[in-house]
């Protein structure tokens, strides 16, 4: 054969090895989830490509029988070519200029390119490798027969399938690496939606002793007026204590039926009232968002092993979690009655929920222990503390204000280390 055309097919076959080894990184590297929605979408590259992937063991054969068959043939031709030039010291120096080129432009390049841009090398690629693993079907499938069993002697599991699912945590790195591709309000949400399986309805409750509700031994009047102002448009109705429930009231319905009917007493509000749904302390977030939606539920009283009462959640609450406060006060969104100072401290309620806290001020006071700055509190100074008194929690220094009714009623809480506050003695 000339040597002019030798040196022609020469060029083809690297051209062929840096099409094989191209295809392999771009295939490999492919981004699964967006490879899953474009062929959903009828991306016909994406369709063709997913079949490929369905066993990587094949589109491995494939692709590393055809590189191998073009790198060999290409240094066979390269040295015939080589030892019609140079003689019998040709060899050598077709063996060091085609490792060379070889790895330049058959391996480095086009696997770099194919790592930058793995759709645009994939798809392309996959029109070329279907067809050719389809011919040469019956040697790939033994090539990886050989391969699987040498495998299985060293006790390795073959797998058939490139289905991996993503973890918790994971999907959690996804959402927050996504950058500018999610804003930050909705990473925020999809953050929040992934947190809810590891908060319980413990964590968001309204305490008993905060339980806004109705008592049927009450005078009317008072019952009355209560119906009247009551910022709430449902309520726990209870005879004598809120571990006696009689159910729950719809405000809706009592202020309709109090302008129908003029003899409305204790029996008429009472029939009022749905029957009560309790939720089992420790209750998921998630678990109790779907219990609402399945009851057709929007309140519950969260209830202990005993029974008794230990606060009420609600359908919002849940909701809040996942998107923010519910406020029309753009001020106020997120603030968990934070009132600043200026000396960079905030005056806070004693009842805060530590979580609220974190998230309205990015902080890290634990919220593996007690629930409230109060409870972290005490579960600190093991007492109840005195006016005035300083400490430091987790790092950030606080300084009690008030005490009432035997718990932090305000304090002033700074966001570092470097404030007035100093660790109380214990």
């Amino acid at each position: 054969m000339h040597v002019g055309v030798l040196c022609v097919v020469l060029v083809l076959l690297i051209g062929c090895s840096a099409f094989f080894s191209g295809s392999e990184t771009g295939l490999m590297t492919l981004n699964r989830y967006r490879l899953r929605h474009r062929a959903k979408a009828g991306d016909k590259g994406a369709v063709r490509t997913s079949k490929l992937l369905e066993r990587p063991d094949r589109l491995i054969g494939i692709i590393l029988l055809g590189n191998n068959f073009v790198n060999i043939l290409a240094s066979s031709l390269a040295t015939v070519i080589a030892i019609h030039f140079l003689g019998e010291t040709g060899i050598v120096a077709s063996t060091a200029i085609m490792t060379v080129i070889v790895l330049v432009f058959g391996e480095v390049a086009p696997k770099t390119l194919a790592a930058l841009h793995p759709e645009r090398i994939a798809f392309p690629a996959s029109a070329v490798l279907l067809p050719l693993l389809k011919v040469f079907y019956p040697l790939v499938w033994l090539t990886n027969a050989v391969a699987n069993g040498l495998l299985r002697l060293f006790r390795v599991a073959v797998q058939t399938s490139s289905q991996h699912s993503l973890s918790a945590e994971e999907l959690r790195t996804v959402v927050t690496e996504a950058g500018a591709m999610i804003p930050k309000r909705h990473q925020a949400m999809l953050l929040s939606v992934l947190e809810l399986e590891e908060i319980n309805v413990n964590d968001i409750m309204v305490p008993r002793n905060e339980i806004e509700g109705i008592d049927l031994e009450d005078d009317w009047s008072d019952i009355v007026t209560q119906l009247n102002y009551s910022p709430y448009t449902r309520l726990v109705v209870y005879r004598g204590s809120i571990d006696q429930v009689v159910g729950f009231l719809h405000l809706r319905n009592v202020l309709n039926l109090m302008s129908q009917k003029s003899a409305f007493d204790h029996a008429a509000l009472e029939r009022l009232c749905r029957e009560p749904y309790f939720i089992p302390e420790g209750t998921s977030l998630t678990r109790q968002l779907v219990n609402f939606q399945q009851l057709r539920r929007r309140i519950g009283l969260v209830v202990d092993e005993y029974g008794d009462v230990l606060g009420l959640v609600t359908l919002e609450d849940i909701l809040e979690e996942i998107v923010g406060e519910f406020t029309t006060d753009p001020a106020t969104l997120g603030k968990p009655n934070l009132v600043p100072r200026g000396d960079g401290g905030y005056v806070i309620d004693g009842r805060t929920a530590l979580r609220s806290l974190n998230r309205a001020l990015d902080w890290t006071l634990p919220t593996d222990g007690p629930r409230t700055v109060n409870g972290l509190v005490m579960e600190h100074l093991e007492a109840i503390p005195e006016p005035g008194a300083r400490l430091s929690l987790a790092g950030y220094p606080i300084e009690i204000i008030e005490i009432a009714d035997n718990r932090v009623k305000t304090a002033v809480i700074w966001p570092n280390p470097d404030s007035e506050a100093t660790t109380a003695p214990s």
